[in-house]
């Protein structure tokens, strides 16, 4: 085995047992793998650059990644229906000569189904599932947004996705969040935060969709009021009285049925 070849080995192994765990000490993983703390310290900025896990004073935490966003293969394993029926719903807000903002998420990776059923259509994106979806489809004319690749989230993020969506302009936006606290959007990334507000700068008209569980979820970094939304799409097992402090703040919600 290589020295590369050895070092991911050894962060993959790190990232599961601090995802196993929930918190693993500096100290702890040193002993644990035979290396310096130094060496550590380089593997938890690599994992945490990735989205994987967040470092903490002492140590390093699994909740940010895994409790409150999950990886893509754990998102897209859960609530798929909701989420099908939340993307049939906002390809109604679709029409051919658009241009199309798509963000990173699974709820919104069902919208690219429906897309070319409403060709010509421009799809801008920093989702690498939404680019593989869409890249042989006629009549959509595919934008990729570049930057660093977040393994956990598959797309691209950070100052340069952000950059890179401020060249541009578009019709709509769909966008979806981890979580919804106060009638304001939170994600546990800095860099989502960065990349979605320069998406919603972008956008002539912003278009949300989160499933019944966003309002149960926690976050860190606020991303926006939901007020700063066109359209709230959400299922029918959103809290009645969570929806009606949205309407009560002027939000316009569409509760989506079954």
């Amino acid at each position: 085995m290589t020295r590369v070849e050895g070092q991911e080995e050894r962060r993959r192994q790190l990232r599961e047992l601090v995802t196993t765990k929930g918190f693993v000490r500096t100290s702890d993983l040193a002993a644990e793998f035979d290396v310096s703390v130094m060496t550590v310290h380089r593997d938890l900025d690599a994992l945490q650059a990735q989205g994987w896990l967040r470092k903490v004073r002492g140590g390093a935490s699994c909740l940010p990644s895994t409790q409150f966003h999950g990886s893509v293969g754990e998102r897209m394993t859960t609530m798929t229906q909701v989420k099908q029926r939340l993307a049939r719903a906002a390809a109604e807000e679709l029409a051919p000569g658009q241009v199309v903002v798509v963000d990173d998420s699974t709820t919104c990776l069902g919208l690219t189904q429906y897309l070319p059923a409403h060709t010509p259509i421009t799809v801008i994106t920093n989702s690498l599932p939404a680019v593989t979806a869409l890249a042989r489809e006629p009549g959509v004319a595919l934008v990729a947004l570049g930057g660093a690749y977040f393994p956990a989230y598959d797309a691209f993020m950070g100052p340069h996705t952000a950059h890179s969506m401020a060249a541009f302009r578009a019709d709509v936006l769909f966008m979806s969040t981890t979580a919804v606290t106060a009638g304001r959007c939170y994600h546990m990334s800095p860099e989502t935060v960065q990349v979605k507000q320069a998406m919603m700068a972008a956008a002539a008209r912003r278009v949300l969709l989160i499933d019944h569980t966003k309002f149960a979820n926690q976050g860190l970094y606020a991303l926006a009021p939901l007020t700063d939304f066109d359209l709230v799409l959400v299922d029918d097992s959103a809290p009645a009285g969570e929806v009606h402090k949205l309407r009560e703040r002027g939000v316009n919600v569409r509760v989506v049925p079954r």
